[in-house]
């Protein structure tokens, strides 16, 4: 297989991993809604950078590591499901707006800091252990043995930039002031049903490892 052929079926591959619905996706949401686009944008931001790190580990063998290794892969799970049902018992207290349609409407997000946006992306995207496995399968299956490491890289940085993009699309688009004005009013009903689909998340890994 060429090193093109190669790209062309790990860009599919990573679109359609990406695209579905998850704890990326849940936080992107919730930052959307709750905070405004600068929140959104830091976390999709530290989304990406989370891709860096699955490519770094699975180029030097660590992946492999947590895999083989029942006990090691055992704790990253439960450190996964414990923040996982973190995120999502805090955006389960999501509140009605205390004040008018109208008011509602041109509410100024409540504030939090991109820093602190950056870094739960960040270990939303990192502590996935289906990101972990996906990543694993990725460079063990798809990507050949003989394909040398500066493509790798590439491959690698190519992954965290069209995550990072796609999520900031959606950050985009979630912002829109008719979206975000529903969102305002309506949202916390989506921040709920979030915070209820990231405690089925812990839950499954939990039960997983049972």
């Amino acid at each position: 297989m060429s090193f093109w052929s190669e790209f062309a079926l790990i860009a599919v591959v990573h679109f359609m991993a990406v695209a579905s619905p998850g704890p990326d996706f849940a936080i992107v949401l919730r930052y959307a809604v709750r905070f405004g686009k600068q929140a959104a944008l830091a976390a999709s931001f530290g989304i990406g950078l989370g891709i860096l790190l699955h490519v770094t580990y699975s180029l030097v063998g660590i992946g492999l590591l947590i895999q083989t290794t029942p006990w090691l892969y055992m704790a990253f799970s439960v450190l996964a499901a414990f923040y996982l049902g973190y995120l999502g018992q805090q955006a389960i207290r999501a509140k009605p707006p205390a004040v008018s349609d109208a008011v509602a409407k041109e509410q100024v997000s409540e504030q939090l800091s991109t820093r602190k946006a950056l870094l739960t992306g960040f270990i939303t995207n990192g502590l996935n252990p289906k990101a972990t496995l996906f990543f694993l399968s990725l460079f063990a299956v798809v990507i050949s043995a003989d394909t040398p490491l500066s493509i790798k890289l590439f491959y690698g940085g190519y992954m965290a930039v069209a995550t990072a993009l796609w999520f900031c699309l959606l950050s985009f688009l979630l912002t829109q002031a008719k979206v975000r004005g529903f969102l305002l009013l309506k949202g916390y009903w989506f921040d709920r049903a979030m915070g209820i689909a990231l405690l089925a998340l812990a839950l499954h890994l939990i039960w997983s490892l049972i």
